[in-house]
Protein backbone atom coordinates (compact mmCIF):
# COMPACT_ATOMS: atom_id res chain seq x y z
CA UNK A 1 0.00 0.00 0.00
CA UNK A 2 1.37 3.54 -0.92
CA UNK A 3 2.12 5.76 1.59
CA UNK A 4 -0.60 7.89 0.28
CA UNK A 5 -3.36 6.00 0.23
CA UNK A 6 -2.17 4.47 3.79
CA UNK A 7 -2.74 7.99 5.00
CA UNK A 8 -6.14 8.37 3.31
CA UNK A 9 -7.42 5.10 5.10
CA UNK A 10 -5.84 6.56 8.45
CA UNK A 11 -7.98 9.83 7.87
CA UNK A 12 -11.08 7.83 6.84
CA UNK A 13 -10.98 6.18 9.70
CA UNK A 14 -10.24 8.73 12.17
CA UNK A 15 -13.22 10.92 10.44
CA UNK A 16 -15.35 7.82 11.09
CA UNK A 17 -14.58 7.38 14.91
CA UNK A 18 -15.05 11.12 15.23
CA UNK A 19 -18.45 10.75 13.79
CA UNK A 20 -19.47 8.00 15.92
CA UNK A 21 -18.11 9.57 18.75
CA UNK A 22 -20.13 12.64 17.93
CA UNK A 23 -23.68 11.05 17.67
CA UNK A 24 -25.33 10.80 20.74
CA UNK A 25 -28.28 7.97 21.50
CA UNK A 26 -30.73 8.56 24.39
CA UNK A 27 -33.68 6.59 25.34
CA UNK A 28 -36.57 8.09 26.78
CA UNK A 29 -39.24 5.16 29.10
CA UNK A 30 -42.30 6.26 29.46
CA UNK A 31 -43.66 4.82 32.84
CA UNK A 32 -47.25 5.36 33.66
CA UNK A 33 -50.26 3.08 33.87
CA UNK A 34 -51.56 2.07 30.78
CA UNK A 35 -54.97 0.05 32.00
CA UNK A 36 -55.99 1.08 35.32
CA UNK A 37 -57.60 3.94 37.31
CA UNK A 38 -54.76 6.75 35.96
CA UNK A 39 -54.94 5.42 32.26
CA UNK A 40 -56.93 8.43 30.86
CA UNK A 41 -54.80 10.26 32.64
CA UNK A 42 -51.28 9.65 31.26
CA UNK A 43 -51.46 6.26 29.64
CA UNK A 44 -51.14 6.40 25.67
CA UNK A 45 -51.18 9.83 25.27
CA UNK A 46 -48.56 10.81 27.39
CA UNK A 47 -46.35 8.70 24.59
CA UNK A 48 -47.99 10.15 22.15
CA UNK A 49 -46.51 13.66 23.32
CA UNK A 50 -43.04 11.93 23.78
CA UNK A 51 -43.34 11.30 20.30
CA UNK A 52 -44.80 14.76 19.45
CA UNK A 53 -42.12 16.16 20.94
CA UNK A 54 -39.26 14.74 19.40
CA UNK A 55 -40.68 15.48 16.15
CA UNK A 56 -41.03 18.95 16.88
CA UNK A 57 -36.92 19.21 17.97
CA UNK A 58 -35.73 18.12 14.66
CA UNK A 59 -38.35 20.17 12.74
CA UNK A 60 -37.03 23.25 15.20
CA UNK A 61 -33.31 22.07 14.56
CA UNK A 62 -33.45 21.79 18.17
CA UNK A 63 -31.41 18.74 17.27
CA UNK A 64 -29.79 16.96 14.56
CA UNK A 65 -28.57 13.93 12.86
CA UNK A 66 -26.23 13.65 15.41
CA UNK A 67 -28.50 12.96 18.25
CA UNK A 68 -30.86 9.66 18.17
CA UNK A 69 -33.82 9.02 19.78
CA UNK A 70 -35.91 6.00 21.12
CA UNK A 71 -38.60 5.83 23.16
CA UNK A 72 -40.08 2.91 25.07
CA UNK A 73 -43.32 2.44 26.98
CA UNK A 74 -44.09 0.29 29.87
CA UNK A 75 -47.64 0.22 32.20
CA UNK A 76 -46.36 -0.03 35.83
CA UNK A 77 -50.22 -0.74 37.35
CA UNK A 78 -50.31 1.67 39.64
CA UNK A 79 -47.70 -0.37 41.98
CA UNK A 80 -44.20 0.55 43.19
CA UNK A 81 -42.74 -3.08 42.93
CA UNK A 82 -43.61 -3.45 39.63
CA UNK A 83 -42.25 -0.10 38.66
CA UNK A 84 -39.21 -0.37 40.58
CA UNK A 85 -38.40 -3.55 38.64
CA UNK A 86 -39.25 -2.10 35.61
CA UNK A 87 -36.75 0.87 35.79
CA UNK A 88 -33.95 -0.88 37.24
CA UNK A 89 -34.87 -3.11 34.32
CA UNK A 90 -34.82 -0.14 32.12
CA UNK A 91 -31.51 1.49 33.58
CA UNK A 92 -29.49 -1.84 33.69
CA UNK A 93 -30.18 -3.58 30.79
CA UNK A 94 -32.37 -1.52 27.87
CA UNK A 95 -30.21 1.36 28.04
CA UNK A 96 -32.69 4.13 29.16
CA UNK A 97 -31.31 7.33 30.27
CA UNK A 98 -34.71 8.87 31.05
CA UNK A 99 -37.94 7.79 32.67
CA UNK A 100 -41.45 10.39 32.52
CA UNK A 101 -44.27 10.58 33.42
CA UNK A 102 -45.40 8.20 36.59
CA UNK A 103 -48.22 8.80 38.32
CA UNK A 104 -49.15 7.55 41.33
CA UNK A 105 -47.12 8.99 43.89
CA UNK A 106 -45.98 5.89 45.72
CA UNK A 107 -44.16 4.75 42.26
CA UNK A 108 -42.59 8.14 41.93
CA UNK A 109 -41.18 8.74 44.91
CA UNK A 110 -39.05 4.86 44.47
CA UNK A 111 -38.44 6.09 40.44
CA UNK A 112 -36.86 9.20 42.16
CA UNK A 113 -34.80 6.67 44.22
CA UNK A 114 -33.49 4.41 42.02
CA UNK A 115 -33.05 7.20 39.48
CA UNK A 116 -30.37 8.92 41.69
CA UNK A 117 -28.60 4.91 42.72
CA UNK A 118 -28.15 5.02 38.56
CA UNK A 119 -27.43 8.17 38.02
CA UNK A 120 -30.14 8.67 35.38
CA UNK A 121 -32.72 11.37 34.92
CA UNK A 122 -36.38 11.49 36.36
CA UNK A 123 -38.80 13.69 34.58
CA UNK A 124 -42.14 13.34 36.78
CA UNK A 125 -45.10 14.76 35.31
CA UNK A 126 -47.80 12.34 36.67
CA UNK A 127 -47.49 12.37 40.15
CA UNK A 128 -48.53 14.86 42.28
CA UNK A 129 -46.89 14.51 45.93
CA UNK A 130 -44.46 17.85 46.68
CA UNK A 131 -42.24 15.81 48.64
CA UNK A 132 -40.31 14.84 45.00
CA UNK A 133 -38.82 18.26 45.81
CA UNK A 134 -38.99 18.31 49.50
CA UNK A 135 -37.78 16.21 51.69
CA UNK A 136 -36.95 13.58 49.36
CA UNK A 137 -35.67 15.42 46.64
CA UNK A 138 -33.06 14.20 44.34
CA UNK A 139 -30.33 16.03 42.19
CA UNK A 140 -31.56 13.46 39.31
CA UNK A 141 -35.43 14.34 39.38
CA UNK A 142 -37.50 17.07 37.67
CA UNK A 143 -40.98 17.35 39.14
CA UNK A 144 -42.83 19.11 36.02
CA UNK A 145 -46.19 20.14 35.71
CA UNK A 146 -47.75 20.27 39.08
CA UNK A 147 -47.73 19.42 42.83
CA UNK A 148 -49.98 18.91 45.89
CA UNK A 149 -48.85 22.39 46.99
CA UNK A 150 -50.26 24.26 43.93
CA UNK A 151 -53.17 22.46 43.99
CA UNK A 152 -53.68 23.12 47.47
CA UNK A 153 -53.06 26.90 47.14
CA UNK A 154 -55.14 27.51 44.21
CA UNK A 155 -58.15 25.38 44.31
CA UNK A 156 -58.06 25.44 48.38
CA UNK A 157 -56.74 28.91 48.53
CA UNK A 158 -60.08 29.65 46.28
CA UNK A 159 -62.46 27.73 47.70
CA UNK A 160 -61.63 29.52 51.48
CA UNK A 161 -61.94 33.09 49.67
CA UNK A 162 -65.34 31.94 48.70
CA UNK A 163 -66.39 31.13 51.90
CA UNK A 164 -65.46 27.47 52.69
CA UNK A 165 -63.84 27.55 55.89
CA UNK A 166 -64.76 24.19 57.37
CA UNK A 167 -63.35 20.86 55.41
CA UNK A 168 -63.89 17.18 55.69
CA UNK A 169 -61.47 15.27 53.31
CA UNK A 170 -62.02 12.19 51.23
CA UNK A 171 -58.64 11.21 51.13
CA UNK A 172 -57.10 8.08 49.12
CA UNK A 173 -54.99 6.05 51.10
CA UNK A 174 -51.93 6.18 50.11
CA UNK A 175 -48.73 8.55 49.34
CA UNK A 176 -50.60 11.02 47.19
CA UNK A 177 -53.58 11.50 48.76
CA UNK A 178 -51.62 12.15 52.19
CA UNK A 179 -49.49 14.64 50.69
CA UNK A 180 -52.66 16.26 49.15
CA UNK A 181 -54.94 16.43 52.04
CA UNK A 182 -52.01 17.59 53.85
CA UNK A 183 -50.95 20.63 51.83
CA UNK A 184 -54.89 21.38 51.54
CA UNK A 185 -55.18 21.20 55.25
CA UNK A 186 -52.03 23.54 55.68
CA UNK A 187 -53.66 26.28 52.74
CA UNK A 188 -57.02 26.18 54.98
CA UNK A 189 -55.70 26.80 58.38
CA UNK A 190 -53.52 29.59 57.18
CA UNK A 191 -56.38 31.08 55.67
CA UNK A 192 -58.43 31.23 59.35
CA UNK A 193 -60.38 28.14 57.96
CA UNK A 194 -61.06 24.28 60.28
CA UNK A 195 -60.48 20.95 59.28
CA UNK A 196 -63.50 18.94 60.61
CA UNK A 197 -62.12 15.73 60.21
CA UNK A 198 -61.21 13.15 57.17
CA UNK A 199 -61.64 9.67 56.28
CA UNK A 200 -58.95 7.12 54.42
CA UNK A 201 -60.53 5.55 51.44
CA UNK A 202 -58.73 2.29 49.45
CA UNK A 203 -56.90 3.22 46.09
CA UNK A 204 -58.35 2.49 44.06
CA UNK A 205 -62.07 2.10 44.92
CA UNK A 206 -65.98 2.07 43.46
CA UNK A 207 -68.14 2.81 46.14
CA UNK A 208 -67.70 5.68 47.88
CA UNK A 209 -71.10 5.38 49.83
CA UNK A 210 -69.88 5.28 53.49
CA UNK A 211 -66.99 7.92 53.25
CA UNK A 212 -69.69 10.28 51.96
CA UNK A 213 -72.14 10.02 54.42
CA UNK A 214 -69.08 10.29 57.14
CA UNK A 215 -68.19 13.91 55.20
CA UNK A 216 -71.98 14.50 54.84
CA UNK A 217 -72.50 13.78 58.65
CA UNK A 218 -69.64 16.76 59.24
CA UNK A 219 -71.77 19.49 57.92
CA UNK A 220 -68.35 20.71 56.28
CA UNK A 221 -68.91 23.52 54.25
CA UNK A 222 -66.10 21.29 51.44
CA UNK A 223 -65.85 17.99 51.01
CA UNK A 224 -62.13 17.71 49.37
CA UNK A 225 -61.50 15.22 47.31
CA UNK A 226 -58.00 14.17 47.46
CA UNK A 227 -57.78 11.60 45.08
CA UNK A 228 -57.67 11.64 41.51
CA UNK A 229 -59.08 10.09 38.08
CA UNK A 230 -61.31 7.57 38.02
CA UNK A 231 -61.52 7.78 41.77
CA UNK A 232 -62.72 11.31 41.91
CA UNK A 233 -64.95 10.59 39.15
CA UNK A 234 -66.95 8.18 41.33
CA UNK A 235 -66.97 9.98 44.09
CA UNK A 236 -68.06 13.03 42.58
CA UNK A 237 -70.91 10.64 40.66
CA UNK A 238 -71.97 9.16 43.95
CA UNK A 239 -72.24 12.81 45.47
CA UNK A 240 -74.81 14.04 42.98
CA UNK A 241 -76.83 10.60 43.67
CA UNK A 242 -76.50 11.68 47.87
CA UNK A 243 -77.63 15.52 46.89
CA UNK A 244 -74.65 16.15 48.86
CA UNK A 245 -73.93 20.16 46.83
CA UNK A 246 -77.99 20.51 47.12
CA UNK A 247 -78.11 20.18 50.76
CA UNK A 248 -75.87 23.18 50.79
CA UNK A 249 -72.11 21.34 50.92
CA UNK A 250 -69.29 22.19 47.86
CA UNK A 251 -67.35 19.40 46.57
CA UNK A 252 -63.83 20.41 45.72
CA UNK A 253 -61.76 18.64 43.42
CA UNK A 254 -58.19 18.72 44.44
CA UNK A 255 -56.30 17.09 41.16
CA UNK A 256 -59.06 17.06 38.49
CA UNK A 257 -57.97 16.59 34.65
CA UNK A 258 -60.04 17.97 31.69
CA UNK A 259 -60.75 14.11 30.92
CA UNK A 260 -62.63 13.67 34.44
CA UNK A 261 -64.74 16.18 33.46
CA UNK A 262 -65.61 14.90 29.85
CA UNK A 263 -65.95 11.47 31.88
CA UNK A 264 -68.48 13.10 34.41
CA UNK A 265 -70.52 15.13 31.70
CA UNK A 266 -71.15 19.07 31.94
CA UNK A 267 -74.77 18.26 34.06
CA UNK A 268 -72.94 16.49 36.81
CA UNK A 269 -69.96 18.69 36.73
CA UNK A 270 -71.31 22.29 36.11
CA UNK A 271 -69.97 25.02 39.12
CA UNK A 272 -66.49 22.30 39.96
CA UNK A 273 -63.49 24.35 40.62
CA UNK A 274 -60.29 23.24 39.93
CA UNK A 275 -56.73 23.87 39.10
CA UNK A 276 -54.70 22.92 36.24
CA UNK A 277 -51.19 24.14 34.89
CA UNK A 278 -51.96 23.49 30.91
CA UNK A 279 -55.78 24.34 29.60
CA UNK A 280 -55.70 22.89 25.75
CA UNK A 281 -58.51 26.26 25.04
CA UNK A 282 -56.12 29.01 26.39
CA UNK A 283 -55.11 30.64 23.47
CA UNK A 284 -54.33 29.53 19.33
CA UNK A 285 -50.96 28.31 20.02
CA UNK A 286 -52.66 25.55 23.12
CA UNK A 287 -55.71 24.90 20.51
CA UNK A 288 -53.42 24.26 17.42
CA UNK A 289 -50.75 21.96 19.32
CA UNK A 290 -54.29 20.13 21.19
CA UNK A 291 -55.82 19.40 18.24
CA UNK A 292 -52.66 17.81 16.47
CA UNK A 293 -52.27 15.53 19.53
CA UNK A 294 -56.33 14.74 19.73
CA UNK A 295 -55.91 13.57 16.02
CA UNK A 296 -53.65 10.92 17.15
CA UNK A 297 -56.16 9.99 20.22
CA UNK A 298 -59.42 9.51 18.91
CA UNK A 299 -60.44 13.26 19.05
CA UNK A 300 -59.64 13.14 22.92
CA UNK A 301 -57.96 16.63 24.20
CA UNK A 302 -54.54 16.29 26.27
CA UNK A 303 -54.58 17.55 29.70
CA UNK A 304 -51.30 18.73 32.27
CA UNK A 305 -49.73 15.39 32.32
CA UNK A 306 -49.58 14.66 28.79
CA UNK A 307 -48.16 18.72 28.51
CA UNK A 308 -45.72 18.38 30.87
CA UNK A 309 -44.20 14.89 29.18
CA UNK A 310 -44.24 17.11 25.83
CA UNK A 311 -42.30 20.30 27.62
CA UNK A 312 -39.88 17.94 29.66
CA UNK A 313 -38.97 15.93 26.43
CA UNK A 314 -38.21 19.11 24.81
CA UNK A 315 -36.06 20.85 27.63
CA UNK A 316 -34.07 17.31 28.18
CA UNK A 317 -32.95 17.68 24.37
CA UNK A 318 -32.06 20.96 24.06
CA UNK A 319 -29.91 20.14 27.22
CA UNK A 320 -28.47 16.91 25.50
CA UNK A 321 -27.99 19.20 22.12
CA UNK A 322 -26.14 22.18 23.49
CA UNK A 323 -24.14 19.47 25.92
CA UNK A 324 -23.30 17.13 23.06
CA UNK A 325 -23.63 14.47 25.78
CA UNK A 326 -26.29 12.18 27.95
CA UNK A 327 -24.21 12.26 30.74
CA UNK A 328 -26.46 13.01 33.68
CA UNK A 329 -24.83 15.47 35.55
CA UNK A 330 -24.15 17.58 32.85
CA UNK A 331 -27.95 17.56 31.00
CA UNK A 332 -29.25 18.51 34.83
CA UNK A 333 -27.12 21.00 35.29
CA UNK A 334 -28.04 22.20 31.72
CA UNK A 335 -31.80 22.14 32.09
CA UNK A 336 -31.50 23.96 35.50
CA UNK A 337 -29.26 26.81 34.16
CA UNK A 338 -31.52 26.95 30.92
CA UNK A 339 -35.07 29.03 31.21
CA UNK A 340 -37.74 26.99 30.16
CA UNK A 341 -40.30 28.08 27.38
CA UNK A 342 -42.60 26.13 25.26
CA UNK A 343 -45.80 27.45 23.94
CA UNK A 344 -47.24 25.31 26.33
CA UNK A 345 -46.61 26.35 29.69
CA UNK A 346 -44.77 29.26 28.91
CA UNK A 347 -41.50 30.97 30.46
CA UNK A 348 -40.10 29.32 33.75
CA UNK A 349 -37.43 27.63 35.42
CA UNK A 350 -36.27 24.86 36.76
CA UNK A 351 -35.45 25.44 41.00
CA UNK A 352 -32.19 23.44 42.57
CA UNK A 353 -34.73 21.18 44.18
CA UNK A 354 -35.95 20.35 40.83
CA UNK A 355 -39.19 22.03 40.82
CA UNK A 356 -40.24 22.93 37.50
CA UNK A 357 -41.92 26.69 38.13
CA UNK A 358 -44.81 28.11 36.19
CA UNK A 359 -47.84 29.78 36.91
CA UNK A 360 -51.00 27.53 36.81
CA UNK A 361 -55.05 27.99 36.40
CA UNK A 362 -57.95 28.83 38.43
CA UNK A 363 -60.87 26.74 35.94
CA UNK A 364 -64.82 26.30 36.77
CA UNK A 365 -66.20 23.56 34.79
CA UNK A 366 -68.97 25.23 32.68
CA UNK A 367 -72.86 24.76 32.73
CA UNK A 368 -74.51 22.48 29.28
CA UNK A 369 -75.74 25.45 27.96
CA UNK A 370 -72.51 27.17 27.85
CA UNK A 371 -70.79 24.60 26.21
CA UNK A 372 -69.77 25.33 22.24
CA UNK A 373 -67.98 21.96 21.93
CA UNK A 374 -67.54 18.26 22.92
CA UNK A 375 -64.20 19.44 24.95
CA UNK A 376 -65.80 22.97 25.79
CA UNK A 377 -65.45 22.09 28.97
CA UNK A 378 -64.57 24.58 31.39
CA UNK A 379 -63.56 28.75 31.49
CA UNK A 380 -60.74 29.96 32.87
CA UNK A 381 -61.49 31.79 36.19
CA UNK A 382 -57.85 33.23 36.86
CA UNK A 383 -54.11 32.58 35.34
CA UNK A 384 -51.95 32.62 38.76
CA UNK A 385 -49.08 34.10 38.74
CA UNK A 386 -45.99 31.41 39.72
CA UNK A 387 -44.72 33.53 42.74
CA UNK A 388 -48.17 32.70 43.97
CA UNK A 389 -48.56 29.18 43.44
CA UNK A 390 -45.67 26.68 44.43
CA UNK A 391 -43.64 26.34 47.75
CA UNK A 392 -40.86 28.59 48.90
CA UNK A 393 -37.81 27.57 47.43
CA UNK A 394 -36.19 27.39 51.45
CA UNK A 395 -39.64 25.68 52.78
CA UNK A 396 -39.42 22.44 51.16
CA UNK A 397 -37.26 20.43 53.24
CA UNK A 398 -35.15 19.63 50.21
CA UNK A 399 -31.65 18.81 51.26
CA UNK A 400 -30.07 20.05 48.05
CA UNK A 401 -30.94 23.67 48.76
CA UNK A 402 -28.32 25.86 49.74
CA UNK A 403 -28.89 27.67 53.08
CA UNK A 404 -28.28 31.52 52.89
Amino acid sequence: MRAGTLLSAVTLAAVMATAAEAQVSVKLGILNDRSGVYSDIGGEGSVVAARMAVEDARAQKIIGDDIKVDIVAADHQNKPDIGANIARQWYDQEGVDVILDVPTSSVALAISQITREKNKIFMNSGAATSDLTGAQCSPNTVHWAYDTVQLANVTGGAMVKQGGNTWFFLTADYAFGHALERDTAAVVTKAGGKVLGSVKTPFPSTDFSSFLLQAQASKAKVIGLANAGGDTVNSIKQAAEFGITQGGQSLAGMLVFVNDVKALGLKTAQGLVFSETFYWDENEQTRAWSKRMGERLNNRMPNMTNAGVYGSVLHYLKAVAAEKSKDAGKVMARMKATPTDDILFGKGSIREDGRKIHDAFLLEVKKPEESKGEWDVAKILAKVPADQVWRPLDQGGCPLVKKT
